[in-house]
């Protein structure tokens, strides 16, 4: 059920360079349960909207300097902000609808206003301004459940493991063959669930905004490294070929990102039980600023998928670097530079219907070893809070080549 406006106090800006307008738009809106607050110009509303951000705001169209379209993308584009209902008001002739609402706003309405049909959008958009913050609401008592529920779930599972982990060393005296089978069967599975539990809880932290990075110089091609040299006994059981490689800036053709992949015969591949040195830099091509772990945790999930749904071939691991992104890429940072990991494989591929709902939570797919659906998302998540993103491109029964774009540390 929808909240009773009539007993509500909200906050309404307003906005427009012409004082009259706004004398006017406050008389029409001169209610007890609303507190106007009237600005002249775009730059002005940003600075209120970011200290207190209102209930609805009155937006006029036409202005000197900030335009109300920009203030619209402005607003939207801060994720910081909550959901604030606009309405854009314009002259005749003067503006379009379509771009008002592409920028983002809800309503839109012309000069000169007509009184009750003012008043009647005003309280539309105050009960959709309810309803948003209602929903939001609950996503977050839901989310801190579940983040509750995860935490609490940890507990026992590892005090199960512990404790089947004594009962198949003989702790308690000796236990037969069969019996010993079936505790590593369900200490595998206990593990498979605590993983998942795990996941979970990391994609509800980063969902909820709790999750803080710990900023430091990382290596991607180092950090690619260990996690291929840890992941290779994997791929060797199922007789597939594990490389890693790297592009140097002066390898790299016309185009840095994707030519530098597929000529992976051209670069350094990492041989069996190669010592970590052996592909070592001398310089710092490949640096970034972001979370160690959290970034391990990203190269990790890509690289493990890339085996897990690949039964013959390859998986390449090619770290490189670019001056530019593809133009199909989009990211929120503006960087002079950047490195990227890619990791291609020969496996079962990925549907072109499937591709765009891969980074979704709770995306499955239709593959029989699909997981949870929580991985890519979190790599996701975790590659946009380091300004960066995650490309993929892939064709059923072909393979699947995923794409990890970080700024450089040198272009922060």
């Amino acid at each position: 059920m929808l909240p009773d406006l009539s007993h509500d106090s909200f906050a309404i800006l307003a906005v427009d360079d012409s004082p009259d307008n706004l004398f006017l738009i406050e008389s029409i809106l001169d209610d007890p349960n609303y507190h106007m607050t009237c600005v002249e110009n775009g730059q002005k509303a940003l600075e209120v909207v970011g200290q207190s951000p209102p209930d609805v705001i009155l937006l006029d169209v036409m202005m000197p300097g900030m335009d109300g379209y920009a203030v619209t993308q402005r607003i939207r584009c801060d994720p910081t902000l909550p959901y604030i209902p606009i309405l854009l008001i314009t002259a005749h002739d003067q503006s379009s609808l379509v771009q008002g609402l592409d920028a983002g706003a809800d309503d839109f309405i012309r000069k000169p206003v007509d009184v009750n049909e003012l008043r009647a959008r005003v309280r539309s958009l105050l009960r959709l301004k309810r309803s948003m913050d209602a929903q939001t609401a609950m996503i977050r008592q839901r989310d801190d459940f579940v983040a509750r529920l995860t935490h609490d779930l940890r507990t026992p599972l590892v005090a199960a493991n512990r404790m089947l982990d004594l009962c198949q060393g003989d702790a308690f005296g000796t236990v037969p063959d069969d019996a010993k089978h079936a505790i590593a069967t369900t200490i595998q599975s206990n593990r498979h669930l605590l993983s998942m539990v795990n996941t979970l809880l990391e994609v509800y932290r980063h969902e909820a905004g709790h999750k803080a990075l710990t900023l430091s110089p990382v290596d991607l091609f180092k950090l690619a490294e260990i996690v291929v040299m840890e992941l290779a006994p994997i791929a060797t059981e199922k007789t597939l070929t594990c490389l890693l490689c790297r592009v140097d800036q002066a390898e790299q053709a016309s185009d840095p990102v994707h030519q530098a992949v597929l000529q992976v015969g051209a670069v350094d591949a990492l041989p069996e039980q190669a010592p970590s040195s052996t592909l070592a830099r001398q310089d710092d091509a490949f640096i970034v600023s972001g979370d160690h772990l959290e970034l391990r945790r990203v190269v990790t999930n890509l690289v493990g998928n890339a085996i897990k749904f690949t039964d013959r071939g390859s998986v390449t691991v090619t770290v490189g670097t670019a001056s530019h992104l593809p133009a199909d890429v989009v990211t929120t940072t503006s960087a002079r530079s950047w490195v990227w990991v890619s990791v291609a494989d020969t496996g079962i591929g990925i549907a072109e219907a499937e591709q765009d709902a891969v980074f979704e939570w709770f995306r499955q797919g239709n593959q029989a070893r699909a997981g949870h659906g929580l991985g890519l998302h979190l790599s996701q998540r975790i590659a946009q809070m380091h300004g960066g993103t995650i490309t993929l491109t892939s064709e059923v029964g072909q393979g699947s080549h995923f794409t990890l774009y970080l700024p450089a540390l040198e272009a922060l």
